[in-house]
């Protein structure tokens, strides 16, 4: 497979979903391949019980669509993240996805010795982070603690062996005009996904 989405919305109707309509646009439009994971839609659970939890340190599972989500980031090269920004940081969901789906061993996402982490995902060549809130960016980056920037991709992502990592933001969304919306999203219609 070419290139994975992972969207977090829980909202047909809202902004984030028009930017995942859009990305699916321009990826068409690039005659690229690609799969969608729609955590909310497709009612993956980000919470652990003890069976799991016991089950990660094994590597393994016992949900299905850890297996089918971690199965689709080791074959793509092109990896989008969709999702909200809520509180400064990504929603429970995703990060119960991170949480759940990347899993210790070989031939999964990341091993750990004494030196640390050492991420398995070197298929994926490019990371792209899409990011909406009703804070503008700057906001975040110098009063909120950057913690999308600092931790996830520079950090969680990189650990994984994620690459090219980019992020596209859209801050202040709450109060923005429609022409403003409607400028953001031809943005990423013709934005050229590597």
């Amino acid at each position: 497979m070419d290139t994975l989405i992972v969207y977090c919305h829980p909202y047909e109707k809202s902004f984030n979903h028009a930017i995942l309509t859009k990305v699916t646009v321009a990826l068409t439009n690039q005659k690229r391949n690609y799969q969608i994971i729609d955590l909310y839609n497709e009612g993956f659970n980000p919470i652990y019980d003890q069976e799991e939890l016991r089950l990660f340190h094994e590597g393994g599972t016992h949900d299905p669509l850890v297996k089918k989500y971690l199965a689709l980031i080791q074959t793509a090269s092109t990896v989008i993240f969709i999702t909200p920004l809520w509180w400064n940081s990504i929603p429970a969901m995703l990060k119960g996805f991170i949480d759940k789906v990347m899993k210790e061993g070989e031939g999964l996402s990341h091993t750990v010795s004494s030196t640390g982490i050492h991420g398995k995902l070197n298929n994926v060549k490019h990371t792209y982070v899409l990011t909406t809130s009703t804070s503008p960016k700057f906001y975040l980056r110098f009063f909120a603690g950057n913690a999308i920037k600092k931790v996830f991709i520079n950090q969680t992502l990189r650990q994984l062996g994620m690459r090219g990592r980019h992020w596209l933001h859209f801050g202040k969304i709450t109060n923005s005009s429609y022409a403003r919306r409607k400028q953001y999203l031809d943005k990423i219609e013709g934005y050229r996904f590597k």
